[in-house]
């Protein structure tokens, strides 16, 4: 088992979340044809790189919305921009493809889509590009440490 899928197994402990390996799932769709669920139980993470801190900041997103660069810039109350795949490892201990939402190496600001909320569970990737985990939202809300927030277009 990796690294990266121990430290969100971990994260997990004594909440009602389970991981499962779901093959390829390169997009959001093919995540959720892989758990068969609705494209937007799908907890996708977005990450920026804060232009003034550079530090890393996450957005949790429902599966078939997209980060809305004005209200995320304005919710971080930085310039937003893209955070290359060294930020990300760095900041996060994750590659692109497996960033959870959860387990990161360091403390994160992270925001959560309201949409996740109308389901009773969504997925996550779990740490890697291969597996994810099923959880309640609220409480990938609490594990998260994120903010509801509208943020999506």
């Amino acid at each position: 088992m990796s690294k990266s899928l121990k430290r969100v197994r971990a994260a997990l402990e004594g909440h009602a979340a389970e991981i499962v390996e779901a093959g390829e799932a390169r997009t959001a769709q093919m995540a959720a044809d892989a758990v068969v669920c609705h494209v937007d139980q799908i907890a996708k993470s977005i990450i920026f790189r804060g232009e003034s801190s550079g530090r890393a900041v996450l957005f949790i997103t429902a599966g078939g919305n997209q980060v809305d660069h004005v209200r995320a810039t304005a919710l971080a109350g930085e310039e937003l921009g893209k955070a290359d795949a060294a930020l990300i490892r760095e900041q996060t201990g994750f590659a692109i493809g497996g960033v959870a939402p959860i387990g990161h190496l360091n403390p994160i600001r992270a925001f959560l889509d309201p949409r996740l909320l109308d389901f009773e569970t969504v997925w996550a990737a779990a740490g890697t590009p291969r597996h994810v985990f099923s959880i309640p939202p609220r409480d990938l809300e609490s594990l998260s440490g994120a903010q509801v927030a509208a943020f999506t277009v």
